[in-house]
């Protein structure tokens, strides 16, 4: 049979490494062979000191547990029951046969330093790196021991400023340890109502999954990510103009007053109001205190809040930061085992390769940083490791282990033994998943692929959340039929549809009852307290329709009144009309409500919008369905249908 890329990165290693790691690979595949249904020879806990320091340090070996079909599950690699035994028996043959050659003297030795990390000390040393897979590429450091043998270089401009920001960021987390902040953010966050909410969820998934294993907190972590992009914290491209409200674009940047400075904001934008010739001021704050105030702006605010949000509920969190301009936060699950991916800006949790796959970035650098170490996790994010390491050129690996290293030993100085242990033995659980198999799932933009079926049901994973909402028709209720009448009305500050003439049914979020829609969503400006449908940035055009369907219950159409409520800036359009068959009636989106006798006699209705025009960045605000006031009682959008007999 053609050896595996494991195998064959495992036969690399020296002959005295090698015939040590093969005779534990052998023994762990034996038992297994010997006592198929024998559950302790099944699992393999990552924590054991003979797996950490002979079977984790050497090149390949782990890679050849996962080809024999081990799985990564928390603490532990498992074997799982429907894993194949004949897979084993293939892998473990191999190795057999190497080592049978190696002992009747049929390969040359090669030199162990590059190969094998002897000790646990450096073992641990290496770990705080977090090392990318053994054989991921021959043109860079392919693991952790070759980065501690490659040479060492002069400080150079590029290695000096890759520092500033390593020092940067590990000094900025100790603001999210302020116990006055963290009281601060406390007062602000309903956490009461997030943790009702947290158990009841957690009630339902034990209910969903008898074998659930998830914590409170696990569930804790979703309800603030929901809570934080929903309620509490805005997204700004370009503000709206603090005079008419209408749209901004940049414009050169303007200098910081000493208050602004005061909050980190070394850089303050520009946006510029063409009609008014205004400039509205849009600093950069830096500090987690004065944005629990300003509750807005991009990535960068939003996972620096986010975190010290984590913190002051308890949540141990670590602020990630990358190379290729995006930052998130991650979150210690206790229940788990691990750390998860939190996006605050997506709303998404545990999605690990969205970055990679679902947005097409070019990773190279992802470093968290706590209250208490600093570790590079740039492998949790990838499943292309040797296209990353071809990337990390801007310093040396070598050096980048050995600065990681030192920061970690100064802020740890003070830890108990017990947290240094603690810490420690994550790092082993996160070295074994930065080199466990990573592929993606369709539909999920590079989810992670395990998981108890409780966690991906919270997550919104399973097979029947990943469908895609139907197609919503409007057909009359029993009232609606009686009264010979279908009167529908929207309400945007609210979000939600009330059936006037069916007991006042209330149907909750604007694409509920949506018949198509394309490239829209619901923007909401907290800060301006205003809210509309918009195109999605990026989009040309943005199309939405409502559909009304008569014939099935015996009726057609005796009148038609609609009102709409629709805004645009610059040279952004919006287009409304009704279709009924061949037939297509343009109006007017300007509030009022008009009727139509024309379409006396149709069996169906489709209203629709289209959404186009506008310029510069910012073109896809230039037109907007229903915008309004968060405090506004008016309905956004009203359709009345008289019916009659078919």
């Amino acid at each position: 049979m053609s050896l595996s890329t494991a195998v064959t990165t495992l036969f690399d290693n020296s002959d005295e490494v090698f015939l040590d790691v093969a005779k534990l690979l052998l023994t762990y595949a034996d038992n297994i062979v010997r006592c198929p249904t024998e559950e302790k020879y099944r699992s393999i806990r990552i924590g054991n000191p003979t797996f950490s320091t002979k079977l984790l340090p050497v090149k390949g070996a782990v890679e050849c547990l996962f080809e024999m079909g081990f799985e990564e599950a928390e603490t532990h690699l498992v074997f799982p029951q429907s894993a194949s035994v004949e897979q084993l028996k293939l892998i473990r043959d191999c190795i057999a046969a190497e080592r049978n050659l190696r002992l009747q003297g049929g390969r040359p030795v090669q030199p162990a330093s590059r190969s094998v990390v002897a000790s646990a000390s450096a073992l641990e040393s290496c770990a705080a790196a977090s090392s990318p897979p053994a054989a991921a590429s021959t043109q860079q450091p392919s693991s952790l021991v070759d980065a501690l043998t490659a040479s060492a270089s002069f400080p150079t401009e590029s290695s000096m400023s890759f520092f500033a920001t390593l020092q940067s960021n590990f000094q900025h987390v100790m603001h999210y340890e302020n116990p006055e902040l963290q009281l601060k953010a406390r007062s602000i966050i309903p956490h009461n109502h997030l943790s009702s909410s947290a158990q009841h969820k957690l009630k339902e998934l034990k209910e969903a999954d008898p074998e659930c294993k998830l914590g409170i907190e696990d569930c804790l972590v979703l309800e603030l990510l929901r809570w934080f992009k929903r309620d509490f914290f805005s997204w700004v491209d370009c503000l709206p103009c603090s005079q008419c409200g209408g749209p901004t674009n940049h414009s050169p940047a303007l200098g910081p007053t000493a208050e602004e400075l005061r909050w980190g904001a070394q850089r303050v934008e520009n946006h510029y109001c063409q009609s008014c010739q205004l400039s509205t001021r849009f600093p950069r704050y830096n500090h987690p205190e004065k944005l629990l105030e300003t509750r807005r702006g991009r990535c960068g605010e939003w996972a620096n809040c986010f975190t010290l949000c984590c913190r002051a509920i308890g949540l141990e969190a670590r602020y990630i930061w990358d190379s290729t301009d995006h930052v998130w936060t991650e979150i210690y699950s206790v229940s788990q085992h691990r750390w998860l991916h939190c996006d605050s800006c997506e709303n998404v949790c545990d999605k690990p390769l969205l970055y990679e796959i679902g947005w097409g970035k070019k990773l190279a650098y992802i470093l968290a940083f706590s209250k208490d170490q600093v570790v590079d996790v740039t492998w949790r994010y990838s499943c292309k490791h040797a296209e990353v390491l071809s990337r990390r050129t801007k310093v040396q690996e070598a050096w980048l282990l050995h600065i990681i290293n030192g920061l970690n030993a100064a802020r740890q100085q003070s830890l108990s033994p017990d947290r240094k242990r603690e810490l420690t033995e994550r790092l082993l659980v996160e070295l074994v998943e930065f080199i466990s198999p990573k592929t993606p799932k369709p539909g999920e933009l590079g989810g992670r692929s395990s998981g108890s079926l409780a966690w991906r049901i919270a997550r919104g994973e399973t097979r029947a959340a990943d469908k895609k909402t139907e197609a919503f028709v409007f057909k009359p209720t029993d009232e609606e039929k009686k009264a010979r009448l279908l009167h529908m009305r929207y309400s945007a500050p609210k979000d939600q549809y009330c059936r006037v003439s069916s007991s006042s049914e209330i149907i909750p979020n604007w694409d509920q009852c949506v018949w198509t829609k394309e490239s829209v969503f619901r923007k909401v400006e907290n800060d301006w307290k205003m809210v509309y449908i918009a195109r999605t940035e990026g989009s040309t055009v943005g199309r939405i329709s409502w559909k009304f369907d008569f014939a099935s219950a015996g009726l057609k159409i005796h009148s038609v009144s609609v009102m709409a409520n629709s805004k645009t800036f610059q040279s952004g359009k919006v287009c409304w009309s009704l279709q009924s068959g061949q037939m297509t009636t343009e109006f007017s989106g300007d509030g009022r409500l008009q009727s139509f006798s024309s379409l006396s006699g149709s069996s169906e209705l489709i209203v629709a919008a289209e959404l186009s025009g506008g310029e510069g960045d910012t073109s896809w605000q230039h037109s907007q369905l229903f915008r309004q006031g968060l405090n506004e009682q008016e309905a956004s959008f009203e359709v009345v249908i008289q019916l009659q007999d078919a």
